[in-house]
């Protein structure tokens, strides 16, 4: 009595017709196989590459990450996974931001992303109107005036008191216009009498 013919086979072993069945290996990310969905793999993809971008830390002030500060600008992912990402300083000249490039690829390289580009667009210009709100708590958390809100229409306005991040007392003076960082001034509180960084207004 013959055996009946099989009608499939297991990975790599013939199936019917003597031809044998292929597996696609698994994917990694930014990576298709032929007969998947690439916009759809690639959608994904970006999504999780700016998820890790957005992620890291600004160095300087690391309670804040580069999409709380807003100079995450664009992250691209192309068929064959190389990433492409856009940041744009604080200000023109920043030292923070090859550490910032060096942090964004080393995090990408973590998931998987081998081929990382980042790339300094310097306009348009960053503007703290570019901080997120929950950046801007965190910063007061952290002890750090925020930046107030501005006109886009007009001119920055002077800067006469803030609210101490301390206590919370109005009645604070400015003792220089540049503190820790050129991004930041430092303020004194004359109620509870504590020194704070003020990120200044853009």
């Amino acid at each position: 009595m013959r055996p009946a013919n099989p009608t499939s086979g297991s990975a790599g072993s013939p199936a019917a017709g003597g031809r044998p069945t292929r597996v696609a290996p698994p994917s990694r990310p930014g990576q298709s196989h032929p007969g998947s969905a690439p916009h759809r793999r690639s959608s994904r993809s970006t999504d999780l590459a700016r998820e890790v971008a957005g992620a890291v830390p600004d160095p300087e002030i690391p309670v804040l990450t580069i999409e709380d500060l807003g100079i995450l600008r664009d992250v691209e992912v192309s068929p064959d996974g190389h990433v492409h990402v856009t940041i744009t300083p604080t200000y023109s000249g920043c030292p923070a931001m090859d550490a910032i490039r060096a942090d964004v690829v080393e995090a990408l390289g973590r998931e998987g992303y081998a081929e990382v580009t980042v790339a300094l667009v310097l306009s348009p210009a960053w503007t703290t109107d570019w901080m997120s709100e929950a950046g801007k708590q965190k910063l007061v958390e952290y002890g750090i005036a925020p930046p107030a809100a501005r006109d886009p229409e007009g001119p920055v306005a002077l800067t006469l008191s803030l609210r101490c991040p301390q206590c919370g007392s109005p009645d604070t003076r400015e003792l220089s216009r540049f503190g820790s960082t050129a991004c930041k001034s430092l303020w004194v509180c004359n109620s509870c009498r504590e020194p704070f960084d003020h990120f200044k207004t853009i």
